[in-house]
């Protein structure tokens, strides 16, 4: 029998995200996954700056940057004419952590090798197979007989969660489009690496990402392509095949097509759990929420479930904090999905229109629309998720900008000792509170009081008094020697998960 705070059941991107924080709050950790080694096909592939600086809060953006292709813009063409072109990465976005093209295999080897640096390594081929729920642990029984013992059981484990089925949580959705091909190939053609191309053809839409490879090539491709008369299960020399062919038709270039690097196929669903948790047992990423691969934001929006449910796990764990605060998990977490999955469903309909009046929407109103510059913004700073505010959840609150659950921007402050540093460099498993000078010790008596030693003390150029949550979003603000303030904040965070 192996004793774990938490038992983290998936090694992907949330999974590993989610075991690195636990980590860094102190917690032992087992992640588990029912796969033989690390996935070394790409997947996802494009990384936005809010998952950008999850990363770089828990250690494990490293030189992903480097890594990665900076090819941030989109390009659609009708026929072989543009019809608009879509620029990531707006420079007025207030973070300095940067979008990147950049699989997903790579962005979990960035994670392990963070989570070792933690001293926890994945064990892989353990595979779940029952829970045994208690009042103050769950027992995980695995294939084969081994079983783990924890607190707390977080399914990390994809669409078709074996965590999700186990604990009963249903899982309702729809399904969006008919099959899609996906590939990773290598291609010579004239079409320029700067960012990705889509062709909108009669037959389907293609698209084109250029994917960065280990062996500086220069002609490694990601396409997808709408194909629904495929058969049900092709071969992967099918999907090739059908590759060939489409690259030609729908592109209008000529293309000599390579070997493939990853060949795969698959339909669209949204799915969202019906609550996120039972009992003992958690649900994130895309155990919790299925989403349309277009966008990148099935990922990012896991990464951000593993950051927001971490720091609350810990406080649970050490005693610090009454079960209720698992539970804003959810009611933070859950309203963003749903969000996430209306706009990832808009797209994908968009892409798939069959109609002539959806066609007619698509090729000729939207493509001036999002050609105004402003919009373009938008769009852009929507798909970061740099937006993303808990401010209606029940840790959140009215008032003055910023308001209590708002995203904070990292900012320069100094420690104690006068050394000069960051807030995001400070924060990951610990708060942060951002004092003005003059400001007394009793607001920063009063939240180690509550908190513990995962509290650091900074001071900062503004004139209030600034509690940061571990996920960046901002806890209490107020007055320098208003530690009254403070202390009944977190007297009821704390004890009833519940600020309001």
């Amino acid at each position: 029998m192996s004793e774990a705070d938490v038992v983290v059941v998936g090694a992907g991107p949330t999974g590993l995200t989610l075991a690195c924080a636990l980590r860094m709050h102190g917690l032992s950790v087992a992640v588990i996954d029912r796969a033989t080694g690390p996935a070394t096909t790409s997947r996802a592939n494009f990384l936005h700056a809010r998952g950008s600086e999850v990363l770089s809060r828990i250690g494990a953006l490293g030189e992903l940057p480097n890594q990665a292709l900076r090819a941030m813009r989109i390009t659609s063409y009708l026929g072989d004419r543009p019809l608009m072109t879509l620029e990531f990465g707006d420079p007025r976005m207030k973070t300095a952590a940067p979008p990147m093209v950049i699989s997903q295999a790579r962005i979990e080897g960035a994670l392990r090798a963070r989570l070792a640096e933690l001293g926890t390594t994945p064990r892989w081929g353990r595979e779940l197979c029952a829970l045994d729920q208690h009042d103050d642990h769950v027992v995980a029984r695995l294939v084969g007989g081994e079983h783990l013992t924890a607190r707390w059981l977080i399914g990390c484990d994809g669409t078709s969660s074996t965590t999700r089925r186990l604990a009963g949580i249903a899982f309702p959705g729809v399904k969006l489009t008919e099959r899609w091909l996906l590939a990773d190939v290598h291609l010579e053609w004239d079409v320029e690496r700067g960012g990705t191309t889509g062709w909108i053809h009669p037959s389907g839409l293609l698209g084109a990402m250029p994917m960065p490879d280990d062996y500086g090539r220069d002609d490694l491709w990601r396409l997808f392509a709408y194909d629904p008369d495929l058969d049900e299960k092709p071969s992967e020399s099918a999907i090739l095949d059908r590759i060939r062919a489409l690259l030609p038709q729908r592109s209008g270039r000529a293309v000599r097509v390579g070997d493939a690097e990853w060949l795969s196929c698959f339909t669209v669903h949204r799915r969202l759990a019906a609550r996120y948790r039972h009992g003992r047992v958690l649900l994130a990423g895309d155990a919790a929420h299925a989403h349309a691969p277009f966008g990148g934001q099935g990922m990012l929006t896991g990464i951000g479930d593993a950051e927001n449910l971490a720091f609350k796990l810990a406080l649970v764990i050490r005693g610090l904090a009454a079960e209720s605060l698992i539970d804003t998990y959810e009611a933070e977490r859950r309203p963003l999905a749903t969000e996430v999955l209306r706009g990832t469903s808009a797209v994908t309909r968009a892409n798939v229109a069959d109609h002539p009046v959806g066609r007619f929407l698509r090729d000729r109103v939207a493509a001036k629309v999002f050609s105004v510059a402003p919009l373009q913004r938008l769009i852009t700073y929507t798909a970061s998720q740099l937006w993303v505010s808990y401010r209606k959840g029940p840790l959140g609150g009215r008032g003055t900008k910023p308001r209590r659950g708002d995203r904070i921007s990292d900012m320069q402050c100094s420690r104690p000792d006068g050394h000069s540093t960051s807030l995001y460099r400070e924060l990951g498993g610990r708060w942060a509170l951002l004092c003005p000078a003059a400001a007394g010790p009793e607001c920063a008596h009063t939240a180690q009081r509550h908190l513990g030693p995962y509290v650091a003390v900074l001071t900062h150029a503004g004139s209030d008094v600034m509690l940061v949550r571990p996920d960046g979003h901002l806890g209490w603000r107020g007055g320098p020697d208003n530690w009254r303030g403070i202390n009944d904040w977190l007297d009821k965070a704390l004890t009833s998960g519940s600020a309001r």
